[in-house]
């Protein structure tokens, strides 16, 4: 049956998210990123930053909100009562000309979370008092919404006052991701990240001190073999200092088209290997203390997906983890590397249980005979970016 859908209805939305915001609406607020440098990010590169303004951002949530109506008319039409069921959904994806904005808005509605992620990369950049009209308008025009969430970089979150921050949360923002990377100042100087760990620490403190949830991002080999001990005690400090919500582990991958992989090809900078970092993981973990943060290792690029718990009960387990996977003899290291890489494994203990192991010999057999198995399990890495 024809779906009846306008398919000229349509809003901007931006290049990434995080995993966490995968069954998200997503709403561009702003356009790309204000700063743009660090050498290990390959995204917004050649794009120049833009805030959009009010009328255009309320347009879009308008957008939004009238697919979200045409939608559930079309289950009642097809007998569902409004019900995000799979044949209405599937009924929405199927329809020729249905654009990526309609989609966003039919798996959202499916999957029923109510929650929006607003793009791009430091949205607390807009003037505090017109974001906070826009995210007044949000939850107006979209009632289902139950939690709204943003990226912002430390430098804008330390510059706003707790009070700017408090009112952006009664206005309806309820969680930041912030892209700390490390804690430690010779490598945010390195990596050109353009903050200092004193205004990571001030931003993460008013962030909470005005009642948003804070997700913390950490790069696991930043520092390279240079900083490795310095990156781990010096971002744990920091995040003790701060005690986010939740930290987020993303482990540092160079594939050619970003920076710093000149940095790696003149010898200016020299990576970790997959057990030197997680080796550098089990330093950080040991040093986070006097926080009840939960620590998340939910990406592909992570070696270990299942290094995650709450702090402080939960600690043992992570480090117990991380040591089982190091003493480990070195071919089944590489027959693990093999298996996460093929995204076949979240944990060294899966190869056996999934019965994986004959498999996984003769495909790394095969991998040697190809050339050095850990520069291609390393460059496999790099390819989730």
């Amino acid at each position: 049956m024809p779906t009846g859908l306008d398919k000229t209805l349509d809003f901007e939305q931006g290049p990434i998210r995080p995993p966490s915001e995968a069954r998200s609406l997503l709403l561009r607020f702003s356009r790309n990123c204000p700063w743009n440098k660090c050498k290990f990010c390959p995204v917004y590169k050649g794009s120049r930053f833009s805030r959009r303004g009010l009328d255009e951002i309320k347009a879009d949530i308008d957008a939004a909100a009238e697919m979200a109506r045409q939608i559930d008319q079309l289950s009642w039409r097809m007998g569902h009562g409004g019900r995000m069921t799979d044949e209405v959904v599937n009924a929405v994806f199927g329809d020729p000309g249905i654009g990526d904005a309609f989609r966003n808005v039919a798996a959202w509605l499916y999957y029923g979370t109510g929650n929006v992620f607003l793009q791009d990369a430091n949205n607390l950049i807009i003037e505090p008092e017109t974001l906070a009209q826009a995210l007044r308008y949000l939850r107006q025009r979209l009632p289902q919404v139950k939690r709204v969430t943003t990226y912002a970089r430390s430098s804008s979150a330390a510059r706003r006052s707790v009070e700017e921050l408090r009112m952006l949360n009664d206005a309806g923002l309820d969680r930041i991701h912030v892209g700390m990377e490390s804690g430690c100042d010779q490598v945010l100087a390195f990596m050109k990240k353009g903050v200092s760990q004193a205004q990571q620490i001030q931003a993460g403190r008013n962030i909470k001190q005005a009642g948003i949830e804070l997700s913390e991002y950490v790069m696991p080999g930043l520092g390279g073999k240079k900083w490795t001990t310095q990156h781990a005690i010096d971002t744990a400090h920091a995040l003790n200092q701060i005690n986010p919500d939740f930290i987020r582990l993303r482990s540092l991958r160079v594939p050619g088209r970003v920076e710093l992989h000149d940095d790696l090809a003149q010898g200016r900078f020299e990576k970790l290997s997959e057990d030197e970092m997680a080796a550098e993981i089990r330093l950080f973990i040991s040093e986070l203390d006097g926080i009840d943060s939960t620590v998340t290792s939910d990406h592909i690029m992570n070696l270990i997906e299942t290094v995650s718990g709450r702090l402080p009960q939960d600690k043992g387990l992570m480090l117990a983890k991380l040591d089982d996977y190091l003493a480990l003899p070195p071919r089944q290291r590489l027959i693990y590397r093999l298996c996460r890489r093929m995204g076949r494994c979240r944990e060294p203990e899966d190869i056996d249980r999934l019965g994986l192991r004959p498999q996984l010999e003769a495909i790394l057999a095969d991998v040697e005979q190809r050339g050095d198995p850990d520069q291609i399990l390393s460059d496999m890495a790099d390819g989730f970016i």
